[in-house]
């Protein structure tokens, strides 16, 4: 289990086990953490813990919150981090075994299709006497062609790509819609949590928007009427929604989900 150390001016105050979802930290005393100091605000941060992950995030206090000296509003901890507010300082430890194992994944915007048609497209290009590698491109080719045609005939997808495009060129410029359909629907997008590229937002204005690195974990997030939607497509584990790995049918997605996919933690939420 994961925890907090409290210290100011080097002294160590307590230790704080992060047991709940949310622990707040504050002035105020219902917090969960409650610093007595004019430096912090009455409700100045809260933590947030799902499984073995832990984010924190700055309530919109007065003084800011500081992370290994820098300002932050959400930030993904990782073991030994320092959270600083005002004078006081809380170190995140988390125990070895409970350490997220670090992944690199590149974030491609995308059309993909259904683990079932990858896995056809790869046999048929291995009897065609592809080699591993050109095998698993053909699966994906045929991945951006057939998810862009369903998407056509459902009347929220974009012109498929033709067979000579790179799995990871840009999808072409989307049809036209109904306006009144997505008139309604609020703008997402997602933050990313963790990573080389952490802190960058991505908005999901387009109908589909692939995510993940290929050959490790890839989902794709679907822009429909009635919401958006995560949606498993390769890789042996499932990416997961505030802790959960989700089905095999496409997962509804609410405002301030914690998804990680290929080892990336990031946040969905609706842009106003």
């Amino acid at each position: 289990m994961a925890k907090l150390i409290l210290s100011m001016d080097g002294l160590v105050l307590k230790e704080i086990p992060l047991s709940k979802e949310r622990t707040t930290i504050g002035r105020k005393a219902h917090n969960d953490i409650q610093i007595d100091n004019l430096a912090v605000s009455g409700e100045h941060a809260v933590i947030v813990t799902i499984l073995n992950d832990s984010f924190m995030e700055d309530l919109g206090s007065t003084n800011g919150t500081l992370v290994n000296g820098n300002p932050v509003k959400k930030h993904f901890l990782q073991n030994n981090d320092v959270i600083e507010l005002g004078k006081y300082k809380l170190k995140f430890i988390q125990e070895a075994g409970a350490q997220p194992a670090a992944a690199a994944a590149d974030f491609e915007k995308t059309m993909v299709l259904r683990p079932s048609a990858m896995k056809a497209a790869a046999e048929q290009a291995k009897a065609a006497g592809m080699g591993g590698a050109q095998a698993a491109q053909a699966a994906r080719q045929a991945a951006i062609q057939s998810v862009g045609q369903a998407a056509q005939v459902a009347g929220i997808g974009e012109k498929p790509a033709t067979p000579a495009a790179a799995p990871a060129a840009a999808p072409a410029p989307a049809a036209a819609a109904p306006a009144a359909p997505r008139s309604a629907q609020p703008l997402g997008a997602i933050q990313l949590l963790s990573g080389g590229n952490a802190g960058k937002e991505l908005e999901l204005s387009k109908p589909l928007t692939t995510l993940g690195k290929p050959g490790v974990q890839v989902a794709v997030l679907t822009r429909r009427p009635q919401g958006y939607f995560i949606t498993h497509v390769e890789g042996a584990q499932r990416p997961t929604v505030n802790g959960q790995p989700i089905g095999s049918a496409p997962h509804a997605l609410k405002d301030h989900d914690l998804v990680e996919i290929a080892g990336i933690k990031m946040e969905f939420f609706h842009k106003s």
